[in-house]
């Protein structure tokens, strides 16, 4: 299976990019699994319905979430409907949405999305560790298994807390990838039992920026500890950013794994396979 993974796409510069390049992109890497982080897409803070249609109309399988999934509030009445879009699972018991799904992908194949949040430097869930293990144990993997590829997008600030859902769940997933900090890290590989992993996908957005934030108001926070001038995304040319994974389909672990980076201001990076 060809899975592509993009970052938290942010505001308009990044919904743009994303839903205009998307097809494109998808044909030329002939991807089988596209899961696009939209935690960010709406001005900076969540994502509209409308917006999760037209990324779902360009080509997305399924939509991750992360700390901002409730900040537009219309979203609360329509994740229950709308099993491709995915917000962190170890929100308490009773919070609307699902915090996995199971995407049907060519070939008869099927993909189980997960989403889950850490809780160093963020708001305090139930545990991500314990909540990940309870998806997985109702599943498994390869040719003979409910699924043919696990993808884990891990929204989380502290990079420690990534790398250890990877290690916990290595070759029981195809991708760990981390969300969040929308820079995209160097440290794309495979691990020792076969779970491709990237710290960071980085960002779908304008990296002439503060994390997609225009700069301006987003240093001054730091050179002054009083509120100041609201946040805006920074709307310049937008890069695209992610990873792509191949797997075997015999076993769901992955073969090959590679960054993704086009468009905007970052070097670009494509997959040679």
């Amino acid at each position: 299976m060809r899975i592509l993974f993009l970052g938290d796409v942010v505001g308009r510069a990044g919904r743009d990019a994303v839903t205009t390049e998307l097809p494109g992109l998808r044909a030329r890497l002939r991807a089988d699994l596209v899961v696009v982080n939209v935690e960010n897409a709406s001005h900076g803070f969540g994502v509209s319905p409308d917006m999760v249609r037209a990324f779902l109309a360009a080509g997305a399988d399924a939509l991750t979430l992360g700390n901002h999934s409730w900040d537009r509030k219309e979203i609360i009445g329509f994740i229950d409907g709308e099993p491709r879009l995915v917000r962190p699972l170890n929100y308490p018991p009773g919070t609307p949405g699902r915090g996995a799904t199971v995407v049907e992908v060519p070939g008869g194949r099927k993909a189980l999305v997960i989403n889950a949040m850490g809780r160093l430097f963020m708001e305090p869930l139930d545990d991500p560790f314990r909540g990940v293990q309870g998806v997985l144990a109702q599943h498994s993997m390869g040719a003979g298994g409910t699924v043919q590829a696990v993808l884990i997008d891990m929204h989380a600030e502290a990079t420690s807390e990534k790398m250890s859902m990877a290690h916990s769940f290595d070759g029981r997933a195809s991708l760990v990838v981390g969300t969040h900090t929308h820079v995209p890290s160097a440290d794309h590989r495979i691990l020792e039992n076969g779970t491709a992993y990237m710290t960071d996908a980085g960002m779908c957005g304008d990296y002439d920026s503060v994390i997609g934030m225009q700069k301006g108001a987003a240093a001054l926070r730091f050179w002054k500890k009083v509120p100041g001038e609201k946040l805006a995304p920074a709307e310049g040319p937008a890069s695209i950013s992610g990873v792509f994974v191949e797997t075997d389909d015999a076993t769901g672990l992955a073969l090959r794994v590679a960054p993704v980076r086009m468009g905007g201001q970052l070097a670009p990076a494509m997959p040679e396979f």
